[in-house]
């Protein structure tokens, strides 16, 4: 069964989009992450997970310009199975895009596009503040 725990936005400012949701809905801060295709900061109302985004470029994002957009970008399903979800959704004609962190390790989502582009990703583990899967929980898996 697959559940409906994550949402991402790209912002332009990560700092003030943070301090706009959290304030706004009493969203908690759940993780910080820095990488080669941007900055994200994670909020969360402890079943599903906001991450604000800041793109670097198209690489990740799928943008031309991906510094000058706002707005949502994609979602994410928790499911029981990656490789069984990988066939149901290529089966429907969804396409393979990138995987984003290490299978093994807490923080790994398979991204995919719908047969409209639209972007989604799969994790088996979910997202940081979601289910009961923590920030320390994600740390931990990394040693």
């Amino acid at each position: 069964m697959a559940r409906l725990r994550h949402f991402a936005i790209s912002v332009k400012d990560l700092e003030a989009s943070a301090r706009f949701y959290s304030q706004v809905f009493d969203l908690k801060e759940v993780g910080r992450e820095s990488n080669e295709i941007g900055s994200g900061v994670y909020l969360s109302d402890g079943v599903i997970n906001l991450a604000l985004l800041s793109f670097n470029g198209e690489r990740g994002s799928g943008l031309k310009d991906a510094k000058s957009f706002a707005g949502p970008h994609h979602f994410g399903f928790q499911v029981d199975d990656l490789a069984d979800a990988q066939r149901r959704i290529e089966a429907a004609g969804g396409t393979f895009f990138f995987d984003l962190g290490e299978e093994q390790k807490g923080n790994f989502e398979r991204k995919f596009k719908d047969p409209d582009g639209v972007i989604f990703d799969i994790s088996k583990n979910g997202w940081v503040g979601t289910d009961g899967f923590s920030f320390a929980h994600a740390e931990a898996e990394k040693d």
